[in-house]
């Protein structure tokens, strides 16, 4: 009889198809399930990478919410999404998460489209608060106060000024949600900033969390800290904040990377820790380039010019380690600023220290520079100021997918007076942007590079200041000219390399999107029958629209072809995939450029 429980409790997951199925456990099996969850998620993950530590951290507040609330009816919204992969497992996608991230498979983020237990689609930090108060109004307006509604946010995304802009108007509210604080003490990197000293007070001091409590202030019911590893802790505060109606706040205290040592220990390098031994831990070895990534071309050149250049300071929105401005950091910490989650804070800080002669290096992920478009066009670009937007992961960023690819930036700062938009075709070029850059430059500036490794061994080479405004020709050919920007040059290289006819075609790197090269293009539209230009940024309002714009308004009547990214968002997969996918790929253009 004892042998058969066993055996019972050992295969719980493998009999649960969805909510309903985690329902019918005793409590006393909850724990269990945690341990086969955790131990699904490191198997699927060692083997076919992911974002890992966050899921771990927050196993068994999935399993208890999933066992006490009525999901999908009640509504839960996980804040980014990276802690979502226990979330989608209990959720009928058990036998197709080995899917996660690739090309054709499920998302890495929670997707309505997805799912019906995916109550919002997230991927950017720092929504769930807003976007489950509009649930609960919603659900008030229509007559239903029974519904309930949960975010789980983390302690670095709850301190993004959005965050707490929902907090505010969800506090004078009477609003029936719940609002659970994922407290770890870590993003992707560390958490910075007052409030993560307050909570780190908060775990320890009980009469501050009684008395002297922030979210109290804001009239929340609040409850904790609590251990998040307690299921039945969990399950029993749970219960009582159900039945409490109104605005109520669950900080619990959870260890990032739960249930794998070396998770635990090192939680920064596996919260994406590629393929790793799912028994150690123990990264498996990468096969190492011989090339370097952009971002740390970025940080390598930026602490060369920072030490010649006491001026320079940098900042980043809570990616040090992703943008490598951790390098800088080590070498300047008085003038390296991580902000956290905070975009446009990051932005008007820049502005702030321009006004006062320093030159702000502002390190921010193109998708994420969206989340700060006012402060780009109102505090920097219409008061002129000289800020360095240093835009990594432009273009097609892989399995992270739509949330996260930086398709939008050429087309949504091209239209921005004052603002010079550049983008490097390779590591030099990137160097060399950087160095001019710092070099008393009196407009605001935005150099946009990819994600993922160069293609030169020797790009540190002396620097060389690069004429604003200028591109240049790379091939002259006969009849048509071949316009790129940024670094799909390197495809368009090899496609016409391998081309049969290809003195026909000329090819020419722009380097600059704005401002053109008027004389350039005057020179490329006299001397050629077609054009075709090149980008991997959306074709809506970007590079090759600002070359249509220029034959309009100079009367060429040149047959003129964009490529670059539809009018659609597109999906997760390899970074090669998705260009084949998008004909982008060298055997497309090939295929494309050989058809003309």
């Amino acid at each position: 009889m004892k042998l058969y429980f066993c055996t019972v409790l050992e295969n719980l997951l493998k009999n649960i198809s969805n909510p309903s199925d985690v329902r019918k456990l005793h409590l006393s099996q909850l724990p269990i399930l945690a341990k086969e969850l955790r131990e699904f998620i490191i198997d699927i993950i060692a083997a076919k990478e992911g974002h890992l530590g966050a899921s771990l951290g927050v196993i068994e507040l999935t399993i208890a919410l999933h066992y006490l609330f009525d999901t999908p009816s009640d509504l839960l919204v996980w804040d980014v999404g990276h802690q979502a992969y226990g979330h989608k497992i209990l959720t009928g996608r058990k036998d197709i998460f080995y899917t996660n991230r690739q090309l054709g498979g499920i998302a890495g983020f929670p997707s309505r489209k997805e799912s019906e237990f995916d109550a919002f689609g997230v991927g950017h930090s720092s929504t769930s608060i807003s976007a489950v108060l509009g649930m609960a109004i919603a659900s008030a307006i229509k007559g239903n106060l029974e519904k309930q509604h949960i975010a789980v946010i983390g302690d670095a995304s709850i301190a993004s000024g959005m965050a707490f802009e929902a907090l505010n108007h969800a506090g004078v509210s009477d609003a029936n949600i719940l609002i659970i604080l994922n407290d770890n003490a870590i993003g992707i990197d560390p958490s910075v900033g007052a409030l993560k000293e307050y909570l780190t007070k908060v775990k320890t001091d009980k009469k501050l969390a009684a008395q002297n409590n922030i979210i109290k202030a804001l009239n929340f019911d609040y409850s904790g800290p609590i251990d998040g590893h307690d299921i039945s802790k969990l399950v029993q505060e749970l219960t009582r904040l159900k039945a409490i109606k109104g605005p109520k706040f669950l900080h619990i205290i959870t260890t990032k990377g739960k249930g794998l040592q070396k998770a635990e220990e090192d939680q920064v390098t596996y919260h994406a820790p590629g393929k790793f031994d799912k028994l150690s831990g123990e990264r498996l070895p990468k096969e190492k380039s011989i090339f370097t990534k952009y971002q740390d071309v970025f940080g390598k050149t930026l602490v060369e010019l920072a030490t010649k250049n006491e001026k320079i300071v940098a900042i980043t929105p809570a990616m040090l380690t992703g943008s490598s401005l951790n390098l800088m950091l080590e070498k300047f910490p008085k003038r390296t600023f991580d902000v956290g989650i905070a975009e446009q804070h990051a932005v008007t800080l820049a502005a702030g220290m321009a006004t006062q002669g320093l030159i702000p290096f502002c390190a921010i992920y193109s998708t994420f520079l969206q989340r700060a478009y006012d402060q780009v066009i109102h505090d920097v670009a219409l008061q002129n100021l000289p800020v360095i937007f240093c835009l990594d992961r432009a273009g097609l960023v892989g399995e992270d997918g739509a949330t996260h690819h930086g398709v939008f930036d050429i087309a949504y700062l091209r239209c921005i007076p004052n603002l010079i938009i550049a983008a490097p075709s390779n590591e030099i070029e990137l160097r060399n942007l950087l160095f001019t850059a710092q070099q008393e430059l009196k407009n605001p500036i935005a150099i946009r590079y990819p994600r993922g490794f160069g293609t030169m061994i020797e790009w540190q080479k002396p620097f060389e200041e690069i004429e604003i405004g200028k591109g240049i020709c790379l091939q002259k050919g006969t009849k048509i000219a071949v316009l790129a920007i940024g670094t799909i040059l390197k495809n368009v290289q090899e496609a016409i390399e391998k081309l049969s006819n290809n003195s026909l075609f000329s090819m020419y790197d722009m380097r600059f999107v704005k401002p053109l090269d008027d004389n350039l293009l005057h020179e490329i539209f006299t001397n050629h029958e077609k054009i075709i230009t090149i980008e991997d940024g959306v074709i809506s309002g970007g590079f090759g629209s600002a070359i249509l714009e220029f034959a309009l308004e100079n009367k060429y009547k040149n047959d003129i072809k964009i490529l670059g990214i539809p009018d659609e968002f597109i999906e997760h997969g390899s970074v090669s995939q998705l260009q084949q996918k998008l004909y982008l790929d060298v055997e497309s253009l090939i295929h494309y450029l050989n058809s003309i």
